[in-house]
């Protein structure tokens, strides 16, 4: 008899847990929380902008962290380094030629998980009409039930790589052989995105 019982309780017990499902799915990022920032050299100094406009797409199992799957669609014409004369020209032919090529889009194709939370997300990033290869290094910061929006999750990730822009033809290289603006950027990725 008491065999049935804690059979029975063991089967409740796995029916409860096979009926919760884990946290996830698809993210709402929360823009007021999350960017996507780049420094680069200028002669001695640094100069670091961010991107005003853009959308981040994500999908994310914490059971199942190489199921996951990133979309950011950044526009190109709303870089910022809060300097509007040096926006103009980062807008132009010269950088990123944003009238012809309004779009920057970075779309994962698979993701490994490192563990401790750190993840390799392989993917291509379409710059100037052109596609490339990149590995994007993150880290999930967690979920938790966020303090101040009632009912919701939030999840984070960060992650910094180092891209060459003159590889990706952001730029002929012009300003890089006279000494001006370098050639490697180092990238920030912050985000927080919501959930039910």
């Amino acid at each position: 008899m008491k065999k049935r019982i804690s059979m029975s309780l063991a089967g409740l017990l796995l029916f409860f847990v096979l009926s919760v499902p884990a946290y996830a799915a698809n993210w709402e990022t929360d823009n007021a929380h999350s960017n996507f920032y780049f420094t680069v050299d200028h002669i001695f100094s640094k100069v670091r902008g961010f991107f005003a406009d853009y959308t981040a797409d994500i999908v994310f199992d914490q059971e199942n962290p190489e199921a996951a799957k990133f979309v950011f669609v950044i526009k190109t014409d709303s870089v910022d380094t809060n300097i509007a004369k040096r926006d103009k020209h980062l807008q132009s032919p010269d950088f990123f030629d944003a009238a012809t090529f309004p779009e920057m889009k970075f779309t994962s194709t698979s993701v490994k998980d490192l563990g401790s939370g750190r993840l390799e997300v392989i993917g291509r990033l379409a710059v100037k009409g052109a596609e490339h290869d990149i590995v994007l290094p993150l880290v999930f910061a967690g979920i938790k039930d966020h303090p101040a929006a009632k009912g919701k999750k939030v999840i984070g990730f960060n992650g910094t790589v180092v891209l060459d822009r003159l590889k990706l033809g952001v730029g002929s290289g012009k300003f890089f052989d006279m000494g001006v603006v370098g050639k490697d950027v180092e990238v920030l990725v912050t985000l927080e995105a919501l959930g039910d």
